[in-house]
């Protein structure tokens, strides 16, 4: 690593970035867009994928296929991981271990024990660990969150994102699902807006999964449901499909009921036919219904459904961008990110304990922090 320990202002943060899919490549954009990132090289599987990059970002980093000698001859000051979450652990810990500062791609691992571990590692180590939860820097689903907390207690919050996925996103989906299902590889982000919403600790998980494919290996799925618990009454749940046989009704569900109303998320263009595996519709919201439960003394409701439009909300590279200027102040103000670590496991433990829910056909009793509402 370079003699930088904790940049100023003033210096840039030497970066390499791991990973070239849909992630790595929005997260390089926001790197070269940034005053205060230099990027010192791009580490791929292929030639052909960082010659790809490079080329977008019209420049000529330097290109590797192996991490371990790109972590060498760049000493980078941080690394951005975006590769497959069987991974992350390895890769993650070796720049953790060169002093290097790092943002990682969700999930923080394909394990809670290995997940743990990186979060004891940069605490020891006094590194800055970000982990890649786009939705926490998205206005319009912090405004979720926000009216969601109004709705009284508990809450009932339903969520999916199935994807309906052929040719390369198919390809990249058999790829994840090698080592992770579907409900750990993005769950994580939705038990994770449970967990803002409630305030409350989870307690109970249990989960179903389905094999509805040949293509994959041995023992893995391709679609899953969890049901979560929260000591303050709230209960969730998650669904995720990947694959050709996915059904695309119904498969953008954000929605949270409460005493007092609803609210939900209502993406009409991106929760339309044909967009359920891209994935800059992801993470659009487009507006927000916000349901008035109370009744008047006719017995009819007292207020009608009120309308949020989100019309300006940021892209997804827009939130790419915005990711890395909060690991980017981390780093330069040494802020402490213990709680952030904190939650990442919290929400690793609940996809995981769905998993171990499905498999051995039992509820699983959960342990974790004992405060989620940071």
């Amino acid at each position: 690593m370079s003699d930088l320990d904790q940049p100023s202002p003033m210096k840039q943060v030497r970066i390499l970035c791991v990973g070239a899919g849909n992630m790595g490549r929005s997260h390089a954009l926001a790197y070269q867009t940034i005053d205060g990132f230099e990027i010192v090289g791009i580490c791929t599987r292929s030639q052909e994928s960082g010659a790809k990059l490079n080329e977008e970002l019209g420049a000529d980093y330097p290109t590797f296929q192996d991490f371990d000698v790109a972590l060498r001859e760049t000493q980078p000051d941080a690394v951005c991981v975006s590769t497959w979450p069987d991974t992350h652990a390895r890769f993650v810990t070796a720049a953790l271990k060169a002093g290097c500062h790092v943002f990682v791609e969700k999930p923080l691992a394909d394990s809670v024990e290995a997940a743990e571990e990186i979060v004891s590692k940069a605490l020891a180590t006094d590194r800055k660990v970000v982990v890649g939860y786009i939705l926490r820097h998205h206005p319009s689903w912090n405004r979720f969150i926000e009216i969601a907390q109004t709705l009284g207690k508990p809450l009932v919050m339903r969520m999916n994102l199935n994807q309906s996925s052929s040719g390369s996103t198919w390809e990249t989906h058999k790829q994840l699902m090698s080592t992770v299902s579907p409900i750990v590889d993005c769950g994580v982000h939705y038990v994770d807006v449970m967990c803002q919403m409630t305030g409350s600790r989870p307690v109970r998980v249990s989960g179903i999964g389905a094999r509805l494919t040949d293509e994959l290996p041995e023992g893995m799925i391709n679609y899953g449901q969890l049901q979560v618990t929260f000591e303050d009454g709230s209960v969730g749940w998650y669904e995720a499909g990947w694959g050709p046989m996915m059904s695309e009704t119904a498969f953008f569900v954000k929605d949270v009921v409460g005493p007092k109303g609803a609210v939900s998320i209502v993406a009409e263009s991106a929760s339309s036919t044909g967009q359920s595996d891209n994935v800059d519709a992801h993470t659009k919201t487009e507006s927000i219904r916000l349901h008035h439960g109370a009744l008047n003394s006719a017995g009819k409701f007292a207020e009608p459904d009120e309308w949020i439009r989100l019309d300006d909300e940021p892209d997804h590279d827009g939130l790419c961008l915005r990711e890395q200027q909060f690991f980017l102040d981390a780093i330069i103000n040494g802020n402490d990110l213990t709680d952030h670590l904190e939650d990442a496991v919290n929400s690793m433990k609940i996809v995981a304990a769905a998993d171990e829910s499905f498999r051995t056909g039992k509820t699983v009793e959960l342990q974790t922090s004992e405060t989620v509402d940071h």
